[in-house]
């Protein structure tokens, strides 16, 4: 990824951290005055579509959750598509390090997890809660450092974002799928090949894709697999060039129409819809069961030694080098900020509690966790970057 695509990349992830955890703090304001009734109203406010005998029934926050999050997935699958392609992901030397990072910060999270919920097998199931890192609130927190920020590290945690989206994709897949539906599942099979032959035909209009894709999408729902998947999926058929045309790329083009739409709108949606927690009643049971407790720890301390102890294998084997401008005080900071799981965690929550349960919210961990871990990194970056400030400005009057 270019530097300029860093930046503009970084610039505009963290302003839609900033709105998002504007939605949040609102939701959650929200739910615990008076205005709870008209949230509860919002978000359960029933939502159906209907062609003849065919109906999709369910609430606001199910359309939000599996409807307009597959959007946001779609965005996901395209900038995945366009990194392995053209970006970062695009070079082998250039992944070794944020991947290895993004891999123990999956790893050890999931396991301080399981520590804390070792003798409760039924709460298992809420492993990868803590395993993920929502990249829009972390740069939103990295970009309050100003110009210090170098952009080696930026282009460090973005690349680990990638990896991470990537660990969350299949994990969803993998552990959070139910009782298939084999018609469903193979009605949406059949839309891959139609994809296939759209873009081996090199046909550059979107419409006939997202035609097929909202087909499919209605089919992998009916499956049992949880239908943001479909947007993924496809991404990987749009187009990334035009062949008649070398310098249109449908996939970009698409990518920067959708940002504003994802980033803006559906992700500040998404979290206000799903950060409603209402403390009424809430006592120390509440707060300090082992799951939220769990997914607290794990993204707090979880995250930051799987990404350190990643790294730090990573240089003693040589594998790879320190990226330029960085150090292991700024690696460090970064893994704190990789603790901030919030879209994706509570996204997983929902998964793995969507039925809620009268113990616990897992919602408390996640924002207990993102919050001391966005806190710490903030602090520890905006020490360091002192620091490297302080000796820069020593080293200009040596010489």
């Amino acid at each position: 990824m270019a530097i300029k695509r860093i930046k503009a990349f970084f610039e505009f992830e963290a302003a839609g951290g900033i709105i998002l955890a504007l939605a949040a703090i609102a939701a959650m304001i929200i739910a615990n005055t008076p205005l709870n009734t008209w949230y509860e109203a919002f978000i359960h406010a029933p939502v159906a579509i209907q062609i003849g005998d065919f109906a999709i029934a369910k609430d606001a926050h199910h359309w939000i959750n599996d409807g307009l999050m597959a959007i946001f997935f779609f965005l996901v699958g395209l900038e995945l598509k366009r990194e392995v392609l053209i970006g970062e992901l695009s070079n082998v030397k250039q992944i070794i390090l944020p991947a290895g990072a993004a891999i123990g910060g999956m790893i050890f999270p999931a396991i301080v997890y399981i520590l804390f919920n070792i003798n409760n097998p039924e709460y298992w199931k809420g492993w990868a809660i803590p395993a993920a890192t929502d990249i829009a609130f972390a740069l939103g927190i990295l970009s309050l450092l100003g110009s210090r920020v170098p952009n080696s590290l930026k282009v460090f945690l973005v690349s680990i974002a990638i990896f991470d989206d990537i660990g969350a994709i299949l994990i969803i897949a993998l552990f959070y799928t139910n009782e298939l539906s084999l018609g469903s599942l193979a009605f949406a099979g059949l839309c891959l090949p139609i994809l296939y032959l759209l873009n081996r035909r090199n046909v550059t209009s979107i419409t006939p894709y997202i035609l097929v894709g909202v087909i499919m999408w209605i089919a992998v729902l009916k499956s049992g697999i949880h239908a943001t998947l479909a947007g993924v999926v496809l991404a990987l058929f749009i187009p990334m060039f035009d062949r008649t045309d070398p310098e249109h790329s449908p996939l970009e083009e698409l990518e920067h129409d959708l940002q504003n739409t994802v980033s803006y709108g559906i992700l500040p949606l998404f979290a206000f819809a799903n950060s409603g927690i209402s403390l009424k009643g809430a006592g120390f049971a509440e707060l300090f069961h082992s799951v939220p407790l769990g997914i607290a720890a794990g993204l707090f301390i979880g995250k930051q030694l799987g990404v350190m102890l990643a790294c730090w294998l990573i240089f003693k084997l040589g594998i790879s080098k320190m990226p330029n401008g960085m150090n292991f005080k700024q690696i460090y900071g970064a893994a704190l900020l990789c603790g901030v799981g919030f879209t994706m965690s509570l996204f997983i929550g929902g998964l793995a509690f969507g039925g809620g349960s009268p113990l616990f919210d897992e919602r408390l961990g996640i924002i207990m966790g993102s919050i001391v871990s966005g806190v710490a990194g903030y602090i520890m970056l905006k020490v360091t970057l002192k620091e490297n400030v302080s000796s820069t400005s020593v080293d200009l009057t040596r010489h």
